[in-house]
């Protein structure tokens, strides 16, 4: 019997009582699946814990659906409407543009083009199956083509150019390069010839095909599948158009130039449209045909083209020289699905994390998103990194990065569901991995399954739960501990900014909240430093700059900049984002190292053992002393369900030459690491001895207290397994005792149990 094999993902991450949320559900070998709505309380099945818990939740959409195998048309394009038919290739035309091909050699590609493959008809200037410029065209039953006798050579930039009259069959082809000292891979110094000016006879004319005209792609269809996207580009295209005349040679040598004249039936200006905040998905036809084209699947703009100057970095200053359009053949960023069933949300829901649990035979998938509540209802929020659990959508960093398992310490044995999901990415990919090309993947979207984001999720890289999971074992301690708390998501911050946090006494992050952008930081801070409290209790957070689009909270951008972490890094003068206009790269580059906010700031990450803290001199301070009231013993947290202790994985550290207010009670520590666990490289100017866990006082974990104007506070825990540690013996330890005391007192109104700091007389009162 063949394999059930079920997932989906919703049309929203955050959803509010009274509203509702749709599912798209896929099914492979199954035309019926039986649907529940619960609520998670734990996500992490490790034995030391209570287990994967869920709550089942009355809803109207429970029961089976009908459900069936859905596609993904992955890769970019850009497409043309062309409602006049100006481009059906009936006639004389000349196709140009710029581009910077990545793969030229992995089979044939189209730059431009109007051709149905199901129909074998229309035409296209492309790349051949054996890396060489060509222009084909087809009949209906048979195709022709011109083709260069040489070579493309990858990330170079070329003029290219085809000229064709149908009547005649008259065909001509050239290809030029554009070599500069920055635009490409190599310099003028290497001795290449990429010149190549080709004239052929076609002996067939085009027919007329069904397919629009496209950027990056050609056209196919399956009678089960639909119709979808191949031949699919990698490279960067800038500037483009359409003459409607068969140029000569010596008018195809002089189009470089610009010397030509002849009618325009399109005219791609890849730099038009620019704003000051940002860029969108429409390249402009500038000719007066209005011949616009879309991006699908969110091609990159803001990148370098062939006349990159390298004097600017930010497309804004010289918008000019950044009239490239990335495209990739693995890109993902909607699956566009149909719904299989909605959830009509009851009002009085409560606020929390929920899934759709959907079933067939063995096959089980739960669907996660989250109820916010329609008005605060309790006075913790529990603050979700979805910004955090989208950059990671599906990551498979340990394949895509040369010294993954280095830096994860031990070999990673997949999972079945890994290792399918490594051979065909189907959903596509994560910020923390590359395109098939090698260049970074820097959006990220809601819109499609993803797959490591589920209950119960033991990534096999890391040995530990990661991200979602290990962040509903603070659900499950709110629920054991019987305290009031609702639930909302950065997205809903994105949008409802400080109106969202400011009737609450307290908010809680998550483990691993790393990914903010600039209105949400500012939210933040603005709500501790006017007397809300925080209580931070992660690892590596606030640490990437990221990007929404307006009325877009669906898609991320993320651009790796020069320092950090990061499992790849954007290109020379690419640091800007095309959503948001803003500088890429980390916030500590820009000038806002999470020291300032929080009290620390990511120091080292390591994956081969956790430790516990122990506490330091401050602890003792009248002012903090109530922190670790019924805690015994100098020593805490020797134990977790993230590789046995409460402090590890990615750690945090007080520094007050990186922000951390002077006023800071450094409450505990933890040292002793392995030389797993290195310096972040920021903090790195040369490479030396004595930067590992053994050698080195900055690879630590830090766990912080300090006061803010108006009875504010905020508590940090500088660890992302603090979190893990909490479930243990039944949350019944000394983990979980600090997490009360401090939570008991930062929900009662009014001053604190140790007083404040008071700047006037340096002293706590």
């Amino acid at each position: 019997m063949a394999k059930i094999a079920l997932t989906g993902y919703t049309d929203k991450i955050s959803v509010a009582p009274g509203e509702s949320i749709d599912v798209k559900v896929s099914a492979d070998n199954a035309t019926t699946a039986h649907v529940e709505i619960v609520r998670l309380i734990h996500g992490d099945e490790h034995p030391d814990g209570p287990g994967f818990l869920e709550e089942l939740v009355v809803a109207d959409c429970a029961g089976d659906h009908a459900v069936r195998k859905q596609f993904v048309d992955v890769g970019n394009a850009v497409v043309v409407a062309d409602p006049s038919n100006r481009l059906v290739g009936d006639g004389p035309m000349t196709l140009w543009a710029y581009v910077f091909p990545t793969t030229p050699a992995k089979g044939r590609q189209v730059i431009l083009g109007r051709f149905a493959l199901q129909e074998n008809a229309g035409y296209a200037l492309g790349i051949d199956g054996q890396g060489r410029l060509a222009f084909w065209a087809g009949d209906g039953s048979d195709t022709d083509e011109v083709v260069s006798p040489v070579p493309l050579i990858h990330h170079t930039w070329y003029l290219v150019a085809a000229s064709f009259d149908p009547r005649s069959g008259q065909a001509a082809l050239l290809q030029q390069a554009v070599v500069n000292p920055y635009n490409g891979r190599l310099g003028k110094v290497a001795p290449f010839d990429h010149y190549s000016l080709v004239e052929q006879k076609l002996r067939i004319r085009p027919a007329a095909p069904s397919s629009p005209f496209m950027w990056g792609a050609a056209q196919n269809s399956a009678p089960v599948r639909g119709v979808f996207k191949e031949f699919l580009y990698n490279g960067k295209i800038d500037r483009a158009g359409v003459i409607g005349a068969a140029l000569t040679v010596d008018d195809l040598r002089r189009l470089a130039d610009g010397a030509v004249t002849a009618p325009e039936i399109a005219r791609w200006d890849t730099t038009a449209g620019y704003g000051e905040s940002g860029i969108d998905d429409v390249v402009r036809d500038i000719s007066g045909n209005g011949l616009d084209g879309v991006g699908i699947q969110r091609p990159v703009r803001a990148m370098t083209g062939y006349n990159w100057s390298g004097r600017h970095d930010d497309w804004r200053v010289a918008p000019e020289e950044y009239g490239g359009i990335a495209f990739h053949d693995d890109a993902v960023i909607d699956c566009e699905w149909d719904t299989t069933f909605t959830w009509q949300v009851p009002v009085g829901t409560r606020s929390g994390a929920y899934a759709a649990r959907v079933t067939a035979g063995d096959a089980e998938d739960h669907i996660p998103f989250f109820v916010r509540p329609a008005a605060p209802t309790a006075p913790i929020l529990y603050l979700m990194p979805t910004n955090s659990y989208l950059a990671y959508a599906n990551e498979m960093i340990v394949h895509h990065v040369p010294v993954g398992q280095a830096i994860l310490s031990h070999p990673a044995v997949l999972t079945e569901a890994e290792a399918d999901y490594y051979q065909d990415p189907r959903f596509g990919r994560s910020t923390y991995d590359h395109h098939s090309d090698g260049a970074g993947v820097c959006f990220t979207s809601w819109n499609r399954p993803i797959l490591n984001m589920r209950p119960k999720w033991r990534s096999s890289a890391i040995g530990t739960v990661w991200q979602f999971p290990r962040d509903l074992s603070l659900i499950a301690w709110l629920e054991k501990k019987g305290y009031a708390y609702d639930v909302a998501t950065d997205h809903d911050l994105s949008r409802d900014g400080i109106d969202l946090l400011k009737s609450y006494s307290v908010v809680l992050t998550g483990s691993h909240p790393e990914y903010w952008s600039e209105g949400s930081l500012n939210a933040l801070e603005d709500y501790v430093a006017d007397g809300g409290r925080l209580m931070y209790l992660g690892g590596n957070g606030f640490y990437w700059v990221i990007s929404y689009r307006d009325g877009e909270p669906q898609v991320m951008e993320v651009r790796k900049g020069e320092a950090g972490m990061r499992a790849w890094q954007a290109e020379p003068g690419e640091y800007y984002h095309q959503t948001s206009a803003e500088r890429g790269g980390i916030w500590r580059n820009r000038a806002r190292p999470p020291q300032k906010l929080t009290g620390v700031g990511f120091t080292t990450q390591g994956f081969d053992e956790c430790h516990p803290y122990r506490r330091m001199p401050d602890s003792y301070h009248k002012s903090v002393a109530w922190i670790f009231d019924g805690v015994e013993g100098e020593v805490f947290g020797d134990f977790g369900l993230a590789l046995g202790g409460a402090a590890g994985l990615e750690t945090e550290r007080y520094d007050l030459e990186l922000g951390t207010p002077p006023h800071t009670k450094l409450l505990a520590s933890s040292t002793s690491w392995s030389d797993n666990y290195a310096s972040v490289h920021e903090d790195i100017l040369f490479n030396h001895p004595g930067t590992l866990g053994t050698q080195s006082p900055s690879v630590r974990a830090d766990m912080t207290y300090f006061t803010t104007a108006n009875d504010g506070a905020a508590f940090s825990t500088g660890s992302i397994a603090w979190i893990s540690a909490l479930p243990c013996f039944d949350f019944e330890n000394n983990c979980s005792r600090i997490m009360s005391n401090v939570l008991d007192a930062f929900i009662k109104p009014g001053a604190l149990p140790g007083g404040a700091w008071d700047q006037d007389e340096k002293s706590w009162t």
